[in-house]
């Protein structure tokens, strides 16, 4: 067996994606007689400076020699990759032998490249000491997330499904011709089998992108059947091509495990705290809030992009115990979503009259409340109910925010009773 890795040919002006050319590498290698056993599609670390769009690697398992995977991948990537973009950066790495079986090095390069960064001459480095394959273009960085790709499949456990639909090339530019309401209705049809295809709240077809590329939609779940089905009855101009992915999308598999005191930017974390001080709306719509844990804190942050999800933050008060999850950048925590683990239920509130039922006022520093009109007195504020808007559990943001390798509540594995909000 042999595994092509790929990465970085997207083109964000021109309208080429490195997920289009696996699907013509793949075609090519059973042009040529061999046998695709598997494509991956492979989301990396979402903050990485230098990335492509959604920041995808790919990988394609096939029964080709090594030798000859490599030379068919060079000339698709020749032929199709915008290298009139300085921006793209492309890269293949091509392993023989079985995805199961590369080394625990690559796996772990495979698993840090989603949570972490990687060096371009460390990546090139540990590939020819693997006896792998490699050849870039424009400095060839893509061979980091290529390298990557070739040990995802040893690197993790859960795999989801894409299957991406694609216009016919000449079309990229242009807009694209999707009957809406057919994709909500497929949608609904489907769900939660096939997630964030739709963000209903929001009137939005989150599988139809904006970007001036070939696909045409792409529809995620959890099992492969499905999310060709809703593909298929889909109305839209007419489908060139499609292909099915595995893919680490939806699994939080950017998410490690942190600290307060010990956060940094540039990675994903889950981290639990309190909330230190009342949410803020600011200039723009973004609501801030600090969250503390051993006498640290942090700033957190819910943009205004994740639209509907900022009630769910505003409704926060210090003193509730959270689990919040999200990437760290210029030092504040950045919500995909959050865990309620204990709400504040009561507040200071100034005593009312037992006698008159009106509220009392001051009697003076230190010296308690007392009523003017009947006399009586109270040596200090009481503890009053509040309601609340929130309960335990998760909250996370809308399906058109979602970040392409969070996982969405639908999904289940959470540590407590979910609220998923199409």
């Amino acid at each position: 067996m042999t595994v092509i890795g790929l990465d970085d040919t997207d083109s964000r002006t021109l309208g080429m994606c490195t997920t289009y050319l696996a699907t013509l590498v793949a075609e090519a290698v059973e042009a040529r007689g061999g046998t695709v056993e598997r494509r991956l599609l492979v989301r990396l670390n979402p903050a990485v400076e230098h990335k492509t769009r959604g920041n995808a690697a790919l990988a394609i398992h096939t029964d080709l020699p090594a030798g000859a995977a490599f030379d068919l991948a060079r000339e698709e990537l020749d032929r199709w990759a915008v290298l009139d973009d300085d921006r793209t950066s492309p890269g293949i790495v091509v392993a023989p032998g079985s995805a199961d079986t590369v080394s625990t090095a690559v796996a772990d390069f495979a698993r840090d490249a989603v949570r972490d960064f990687h060096d371009l001459d460390a990546a090139v480095d540990l590939a020819e000491r693997s006896g792998f394959l490699t050849e870039g273009w424009h400095g060839g960085r893509g061979r980091i997330g290529a390298l990557a790709a070739v040990g995802a499949w040893a690197a993790f456990d859960e795999w989801t499904y894409e299957h991406i639909s694609y216009r016919e090339f000449h079309r990229c530019g242009t807009p694209r011709e999707v009957d809406f309401d057919s994709v909500f209705d497929a949608a609904d049809a489907a769900y939660p089998d096939a997630w964030d295809t739709v963000d209903r709240e929001e009137g939005e077809a989150v599988c139809v992108p904006n970007a001036p590329g070939p696909i045409l939609h792409g529809i995620r779940g959890d099992d492969a059947d499905t999310v060709r089905e809703v593909a298929a009855a889909i109305d839209s101009e007419s489908v060139d091509r499609s292909a099915t992915f595995l893919t680490n999308q939806g699994t939080d598999a950017h998410l490690r495990d942190g600290v307060v005191s010990d956060l940094r930017d540039g990675r994903a974390y889950r981290v639990a705290g309190t909330v230190a001080s009342d949410p803020e709306t600011r200039a723009g719509g973004h609501v801030f809030f600090d969250l503390e844990a051993d006498g640290s804190t942090v700033p957190v942050a819910a943009f205004e992009p994740t639209k509907r999800f900022r009630n769910r933050v505003r409704a926060l008060r210090v003193g509730d115990a959270l689990t919040a999850c999200g990437e760290v950048g210029d030092g504040t925590l950045k919500l995909e979503k959050f865990a309620v683990r204990d709400l504040v239920r009561t507040e200071p509130a100034t005593p009312v009259c037992p006698d008159c039922g009106r509220t009392m006022k001051s009697a003076g520093r230190n010296q308690g409340y007392r009523c003017r009109d009947c006399g009586t007195d109270a040596p200090g504020k009481v503890e009053r109910a509040v309601d609340r808007d929130l309960e335990f559990g998760w909250y996370e943001v809308p399906p058109c925010a979602r970040r392409h390798i969070a996982k969405p509540l639908v999904r289940g594995g959470f540590d407590a009773a979910t609220h998923p909000e199409r």
